[in-house]
């Protein structure tokens, strides 16, 4: 989850309060959220846990895996697709970035603008500020992994996800630091890595947003969970709803040999001042 969760937690609430209370006007985005994103077994019910593992040694195999995949992870590059709507009085607005984005272990992350469409205040505002977010983040995943140091978990259930068994735990974060959020992750009960979350900040950023959800899914790559599927819903107060999406592409891996390469890095995000 150390990478999956940094972009669901960037992927909310500080980039698109900012925009929000920009110059000019923002109302609601129609809702719209991908199938996957709730792709249940029963979506209806909670079943009662029935595992011989405890939630302590769930979270213990989970902090373990994520802390292996981090240590085998060299690099990869993919293409991914960042869009922000926001629809009512007086206007609606929309905006979205195609780019290339690479990491280099242990914690560099580039992206490489391939095409931009929509709302320049959006673009700048929110989506280039949120990727300048993700590339601070990468070098100090320990701010936001799933660990007992930043949360506390409860064990609620066990259900299928895309026909993989998994944990159901509920979270509560310990600080409210604005990297963190509350409620419901889907551990993987083989690989104990994050399959899917479900979630608000555990800070709302500005008085002006009444409340935002994220909804994230990762996926398996070879032996990588990585993110798939990024999406949060933000409540304004004054009315209405703002919708940012992240759809990731096909990853590229590193071999160890192409990460002891020294490549060139690809062009920096511009800045959106």
């Amino acid at each position: 989850m150390s990478l999956g969760s940094r972009i669901l937690q960037l992927a909310c609430t500080p980039c698109l309060a900012a925009a929000l209370l920009a110059p000019g006007p923002f109302a609601a985005a129609q809702k719209k959220i991908d199938a996957a994103v709730t792709n249940l077994s029963d979506p209806g019910s909670l079943a009662v846990p029935d595992t011989h593992l405890s939630v302590d040694e769930i979270v213990q195999k989970l902090a373990q895996g994520e802390k292996k995949r981090a240590e085998d992870l060299k690099g990869y590059t993919e293409q991914r697709r960042y869009s922000v709507s926001y629809q009512g009085f007086p206007a609606n607005m929309s905006a979205t970035l195609v780019v290339e984005a690479t990491y280099d272990a242990p914690g560099d992350k580039q992206f490489r603008i391939l095409s931009q469409t929509g709302s320049k205040l959006l673009a700048d505002h929110v989506l280039k500020k949120l990727m300048e977010a993700e590339q601070q983040a990468a070098s100090d995943p320990k701010e936001t992994a799933p660990t007992t140091a930043n949360y506390s978990f409860t064990l609620v259930a066990q259900q299928m996800v895309d026909g993989r068994p998994c944990y159901v735990l509920q979270v509560e974060p310990k600080t409210t630091s604005r990297l963190l959020y509350r409620g419901t992750i889907w551990v993987d009960a083989d690989d104990f890595a994050v399959a899917k979350i479900e979630a608000t900040p555990a800070r709302n950023p500005s008085f002006w947003i009444r409340g935002t959800k994220i909804h994230h899914v990762n996926a398996k790559t070879g032996e990588f969970w990585l993110p798939e599927h990024n999406q949060s819903e933000t409540d304004v107060r004054m009315g209405g709803r703002a919708t940012l999406t992240i759809d990731y592409g096909a990853y590229r891996m590193d071999s160890p040999d192409a990460h002891q390469r020294e490549l060139p890095a690809p062009d920096p995000v511009p800045s959106g001042k």
